[in-house]
């Protein structure tokens, strides 16, 4: 019998019937983890898991055709989801809306991996208050050629001025480069206030450690720093919640730690073969968080004494669109990571003396969101080129469109 017409395994978690196909489909081939092994893991980290994602509208991240091709985003609940899987309707400001899925309990983890995810991606929102945020997120994400010595730096500090302003931060690798925080906070607050509130602690990060950390939305003007994401605050953004499975080739884990562990442990530490146990031995980092909700008046304070941050120049053709202070150039849009980075390779080889010159942070792969999946645009900063050395803009190696036979609002 060939694996793709393996009989699916019936799980009963806690009364209810969860259907598992193709069982021992391999999802990563490296640790050799099937499908099953990735419900029993999330089964076995159940009480973290959905301590971060539980009663919370999410966005379906599936790999429905494995590891090597692009997942893709589904809002809307299937139609036949069982009687266990709750929903709740979130409005967008396009004027879309989408009826999410919201799980409870142990089944509905097992019931999304089933689907294809990977990784957990809730809204900062309960079902009950769609409106109101109860958690902040920071997002510590480090360009390239930053060490993680420096990422554990920024970490303490974002915790210091969390602490000055009456918050508390709760630490966790994001499961690939970075670390995230996650702060709880009464839900009094909307949208706008707290992504102000983020981006107020960004702007103070930085201003604590210039050099080190940086606020600038715009990726080119990072440097080789740490990005404090403010904008994973924005109403239609998500992140991978505690324990989610990321989807690297050793099944890396999104795992909760101490403060006392941020600066000796590694992000390759936590895995689909490792973090059972540690969860069985410590427990889980984050038991606490739900106790811990405060207040964001501080941090909207110290927004009115920073004043608007700053904003980028526009452009002189009408079109409103900000124009970048770096000498950029755009190398290719593709539809996968792939061959971005092959399209990247063709550019140095088409330029070896303005590529020797480049910084780790002057490469700009970026993974941009489609209508439905992940699409890649590459750029090159040329900052560090002499002005009579920079190549000029060419034609695109690649030009993906990902809106192509498309129809209404991008």
């Amino acid at each position: 019998m060939s694996p793709s017409k393996t009989p699916p395994e019936i799980l009963d978690i806690d009364g209810h019937e969860v259907r598992v196909t193709s069982p021992d489909r391999v999802v990563f081939t490296e640790p050799g983890l099937t499908k099953l092994d990735l419900v029993r893991y999330y089964l076995s980290v159940a009480e973290g898991a959905l301590r971060g994602a539980g009663g919370r509208p999410m966005v379906l991240k599936r790999f429905s055709k494995g590891l090597d091709q692009e997942p893709f985003f589904q809002k809307r609940v299937p139609d036949t989801h069982p009687d266990f899987i709750d929903t709740a309707t979130l409005h967008y400001a396009s004027g879309t809306s989408a009826e999410e899925t919201v799980i409870r309990d142990a089944a509905g983890l097992a019931w999304v991996v089933n689907l294809g995810c990977l990784d957990l991606n809730p809204h900062p929102v309960r079902a009950e208050d769609l409106d109101h945020p109860d958690e902040l997120r920071v997002d510590l994400d480090p360009m390239p050629g930053v060490d993680w010595a420096q990422i554990v730096d920024v970490a303490f500090i974002a915790r210091e001025v969390l602490e000055d302003h009456g918050l508390v931060g709760w630490p966790k690798t994001s499961g690939s480069r970075g670390l995230h925080i996650l702060v709880r906070i009464r839900p009094e607050w909307d949208y706008a206030d707290v992504r102000l509130a983020a981006e107020t602690l960004a702007r103070e990060v930085e201003n604590r450690a210039p050099g080190l950390a940086t606020a600038r939305w715009w990726k080119e003007e990072r440097g080789e720093s740490v990005f404090v994401d403010f904008n994973q605050n924005a109403k239609d953004r998500t992140v991978a919640s505690a324990y989610s499975i990321r989807a690297l080739p050793d099944a890396r884990v999104s795992t909760p730690l101490t403060w006392d562990e941020v600066r000796d442990r590694r992000p390759e530490e936590f895995t689909v073969l490792t973090v059972p146990g540690r969860f069985r031995t410590v427990g889980d980092p984050h038991a606490g968080i739900d106790d811990a909700a405060g207040s964001l008046d501080a941090l909207l304070a110290l927004a009115k004494q920073l004043g608007p941050a700053e904003k980028p120049p526009r452009g002189s053709d009408g079109s409103g669109r900000r124009t970048s202070t770096m000498p950029l150039i755009e190398v290719a849009r593709t539809k996968t990571k792939p061959e971005a980075l092959e399209a990247l390779e063709t550019w140095r080889q088409r330029h070896p003396d303005a590529a020797a010159q480049l910084h780790p942070a002057d490469v700009l792969v970026d993974g941009m969101r489609g209508s439905s999946s992940l699409w890649y645009r590459v750029r090159v900063n040329l900052q560090h080129i002499p002005d009579a050395e920079r190549p000029a803009q060419e034609d695109l190696i690649a030009d993906y469109d990902p809106w192509a036979g498309r129809s209404g609002p991008a």
